[in-house]
């Protein structure tokens, strides 16, 4: 038995989201008429109270469209320098918008008020970009799983209205922030000009991610996601496995949560670790003593068929998700300790 905990993008579709898409109503998606893909956007825009939504195939896409449809060659975007659209996504900041990055440190990956007024530069210095666009993500992959709470952000949307700045939302596990705090979605939509949710991580769809906002700009951001080559025909079948996982795999993201607290409890017993992140949702990150190299550490998980990744020199990620069982977890138990 191989115990993947890579991530939550490793996730097979169940039997039912299966039977959903392959009973899915095809059409063309890039001439609109795919009828799941219009239902999926419709469903997934008025859940937030947004007008809109484009269906795509990766949270990488929906972010990079959202940065590039609010900013022009030369503006500003203001993140977190742990934030995944500055980490993960290729340079796509200064390749697909022209823009450049103010990367602030904020704990675990979170902003603040106070933080963002640091790094917003006064529209009179021509030495300076513009502050265009402000982006948070929830939850933080590389904060832990740590996430924002509607009043926080709500102070964020603050600043960002008193400075005229636009602000983004990386919500690709945003999900697994809302089952935690029971706050409702449409609060995001209230305070966000963009959301962009991933399907394929907790959620355990095989492909894609939406992207939300206004009429005109999910209009744009169509536009340049034919530009980047992502316009696709018939993808009702991938349509049909989104609209199954909003309307079943929402609360059970709360097992996730629980079985990574229980992974972090487990991992407490383990000498070899000297500190774990605190766990609030479904990934968990430690850090290992001073003599052991993550890569290392992850080769030798590797030889007892326990996959993980690699997260710095010293840090070591996983992450809990649907195919994960509970007799994994006693699996995973016996394999570590046994080394102790």
């Amino acid at each position: 038995m191989t115990i993947d905990l890579r991530s939550d993008t490793v996730t097979q579709p169940t039997p039912a989201m299966r039977e959903a898409m392959f009973s899915a109503q095809l059409g063309d998606d890039v001439f609109g008429d795919d009828p799941t893909v219009n239902a999926l956007e419709a469903k997934a825009a008025a859940m937030f109270g947004m007008e809109a939504a484009l269906f795509c195939a990766s949270g990488t896409m929906t972010n990079q469209l959202a940065i590039r449809t609010h900013t022009r060659p030369g503006d500003d975007v203001i993140c977190d320098y742990l934030s995944h659209v500055y980490q993960y996504e290729g340079g796509g900041i200064s390749v697909n918008a022209l823009a450049s990055a103010s990367l602030a440190h904020g704990e675990r990956g979170k902003l603040t008020p106070d933080l963002i007024r640091e790094y917003i530069y006064s529209p009179d210095d021509m030495h300076k970009p513009l502050s265009r666009l402000v982006v948070l993500e929830n939850t933080i992959n590389k904060g832990g799983g740590c996430y924002y709470t509607v009043p926080e952000i709500a102070a964020i949307r603050q600043v960002c209205t008193e400075y005229g700045l636009i602000l983004h939302l990386d919500g690709a596990r945003l999900f697994n922030a809302l089952v935690e705090t029971g706050e409702p979605t449409e609060a995001y939509g209230q305070l966000f000009d963009s959301i962009s949710i991933c399907l394929s991580k907790g959620l355990g769809c095989p492909v894609g991610s939406l992207l939300l906002g206004k009429a005109d700009m999910i209009r744009q951001a169509r536009r340049y996601r034919k530009l980047m080559g992502g316009g696709w025909r018939q993808a009702g079948f991938l349509a049909a496995a989104g609209i199954y996982a909003l309307d079943h795999h929402i609360d059970r993201l709360k097992i996730d949560h629980a079985r990574a607290r229980k992974i972090g409890a487990l991992l407490e017993r383990l000498p070899e670790i000297d500190e774990i992140l605190p766990i609030e949702t479904n990934i968990v990150i430690f850090r290992l003593s001073a003599n052991l190299l993550a890569a290392d550490y992850v080769a030798q998980l590797a030889d007892k068929g326990i996959r993980a990744s690699v997260f710095g020199k010293q840090l070591v990620r996983f992450v809990t998700h649907l195919d994960l069982t509970d007799d994994m977890i006693a699996e995973l138990e016996k394999r570590l300790i046994a080394t102790v």
